[in-house]
């Protein structure tokens, strides 16, 4: 019994709860404005119109490293939405570093953690899905190896 709640639970996890994108648990997005590596401030308003995918890590933390190829690999595939990592409280020359070891491109920088404050992110990975409205659409704590599913299942819903 046990091992079908534990069953039930991974499934719920990887393949149910990403999916949920109902409009109505909606809430407008926090009006964010970032520091970048490279390029222009990173900010969500001027991605109005648009589906954005925000992916909070950090260069520490062991689950981001197995989940950012997987979230990389969906943005260089899904042109047609914002793929936009966003590392969380670190100094900017160890995220360049980082990401250019690891061929990770658009970084922004929440050096301060506020951005992932007002987005209410408690733990690394946790991805954020902004619709074309701006709005909250889920939250996704933790690693998920199921990630580019359901973020190409949520990009067909909120098209």
């Amino acid at each position: 019994m046990l091992a079908l709640l534990v069953i039930g639970f991974v499934i719920w996890k990887l393949l149910i709860a990403p999916r949920s994108l109902r409009e109505a648990d909606a809430h407008p997005a926090p009006q964010i404005q970032l520091a970048t590596l490279h390029g222009p401030q990173f900010t969500l308003a001027k991605h109005h119109g648009r589906i954005v995918f925000l992916d909070f890590w950090a260069t520490w933390c062991e689950p981001c490293r197995l989940s950012m190829p997987m979230v990389e690999r969906f943005a260089r595939k899904h042109p047609e939405v914002d793929v936009i990592p966003v590392d969380v409280g670190e100094p900017r020359g160890l995220v360049a570093q980082y990401a250019g070891q690891h061929g990770i491109d658009h970084v922004a920088l929440d050096n301060k953690s506020l951005a992932a404050a007002w987005f209410g992110v408690i733990g690394f990975p946790t991805m954020v899905v902004v619709d074309r409205k701006g709005l909250v659409r889920a939250t996704w704590p933790g690693f998920n190896p199921a990630v580019e599913l359901n973020m190409a299942n949520a990009a067909a819903q909120l098209r």
